[in-house]
């Protein structure tokens, strides 16, 4: 059993920064890919980018490549979404979801068996 807490939302200007955090529970954060999600209201839940097990390798969503970067310190149990030029759009809740073993190139919800509770993250304009 793995249990997922994000921090670190809140409201951040058009073209600012926001780093978030998500801590896991466990003696085996290692072993689990981690993925990042968000869901707008009135909208379904949106892949946004994954960290794999092991080395640590990242994929992402066309929507954020290049502005978004997921990395990860098995140390201390933690992922990390470092989100820069923040757009309108990005407003959603965030959350955090594992999967152990599991492969960066899964998008789909169902694929991940651990689910944060989510962290807000609005942008103004």
């Amino acid at each position: 059993q793995v249990q997922l807490v994000e921090s670190g939302g809140g409201l951040v200007q058009a073209g600012g920064s926001l780093r978030l955090s998500c801590e896991a529970s466990g003696r085996t954060f290692s072993m689990y890919t981690m993925a990042w999600f968000r869901q707008a209201p009135g909208q379904e839940r949106e892949f946004v980018g994954a960290i794999s097990y092991g080395i640590g390798t990242t994929y992402y969503a066309d929507s954020v490549k290049g502005r978004f970067t997921i990395s990860r310190d098995n140390a201390k149990n933690t992922v990390y979404l470092q989100m820069s030029s923040l757009k309108p759009e990005d407003t959603a809740v965030y959350t955090c979801a594992a999967d152990r073993f599991g492969s960066i190139t899964a998008t789909r919800p169902i694929t991940y068996d651990y689910w944060g509770q989510g962290t807000q993250v609005t942008v103004s304009s």
